[in-house]
């Protein structure tokens, strides 16, 4: 993963380097924060107990470019709508999100050996994420930077590349048999002996997003946006059930993730 992650750093500074060469352009960095809901296959589908238990942290450097302003000389760039309302996002950022099986049919009262099985299954997945979002800002870019006070709503649309690493457990002992193991899980799914996986992979992902910034001062931003990131792939989580039985298990996992982050204009 070091040497993907090495190769988007070196094409990244190259061409922030090529553009603010050529073009003028400014930069911004910032770090954002904020708290994950996993979406995966852990626990009851469109529950809240679910979608509010199987939640995380994730935390993230950003870098933008500012098509509407040049640094170089202190001036803005020539007043097109795309320089004016356009801001391309740059991002490394890493969540992780501890998981388990929640909602009815693990409640209290269920007794059976099947919900002792699936209370005793736990999860975890680790993802870190590298990529670009293209940000769009329907009011003016110059407007928002030229008054303190004043907000910037937008929303964002990119791809990610991904590292994951998911591990799945059983407080019964070792998963894979009869006596620890959910039926469900033991059918074997996309060539693997199980419907579950410990593993470490890469997945490619897409990106959307809403949120505002609050100029804080000239050179200083606050930003709120709420993420929606769709994986490529079921097994971010460590479950996938096999889909060809098993009707439920049909949807790749995603999260949303609420980022709050901290924005400094570089001159």
């Amino acid at each position: 993963m070091l040497k993907y992650f090495s190769i988007f750093l070196f094409v990244l500074m190259g061409f922030s380097f090529s553009a603010n060469a050529q073009f003028g352009f400014s930069h911004e960095v910032g770090v954002i924060a904020g708290p994950v809901a996993f979406q995966s296959d852990y626990g009851q589908r469109y529950n809240f107990d679910t979608n509010a238990g199987n939640t995380g942290m994730g935390i993230g450097i950003i870098h933008y470019i500012n098509f509407s302003y040049k640094a170089e000389c202190n001036c803005y760039t020539r007043d097109t709508y795309f320089n004016d309302h356009f801001k391309l996002r740059s991002e490394l950022s890493y969540n992780k999100t501890d998981l388990e099986h929640l909602g009815e049919w693990v409640a209290p009262e269920r007794t059976s050996f099947g919900a002792k099985q699936l209370r005793a299954m736990k999860g975890s997945t680790a993802v870190t994420n590298i990529g670009m979002q293209l940000e769009y800002f329907p009011f003016s870019i110059r407007d928002f930077t030229a008054r303190t006070g004043s907000l910037g709503p937008f929303i964002s649309l990119g791809g990610q590349f991904s590292y994951y690493n998911a591990k799945a457990y059983s407080t019964l002992g070792p998963l894979g048999t009869p006596l620890t193991t959910f039926p469900k899980y033991l059918t074997p799914t996309d060539n693997r002996p199980y419907g579950f996986s410990t593993e470490g992979g890469t997945v490619w992902s897409i990106v959307t997003s809403v949120g505002t910034r609050y100029k804080l001062s000239p050179l200083r931003d606050l930003m709120i946006d709420l993420r929606f990131q769709y994986f490529f792939s079921n097994w971010v989580d460590g479950l996938n059930p096999n889909p060809a039985i098993y009707k439920e298990n049909k949807a790749n996992d995603w999260l949303v993730w609420l980022n709050f982050g901290y924005i400094y204009y570089l001159q």
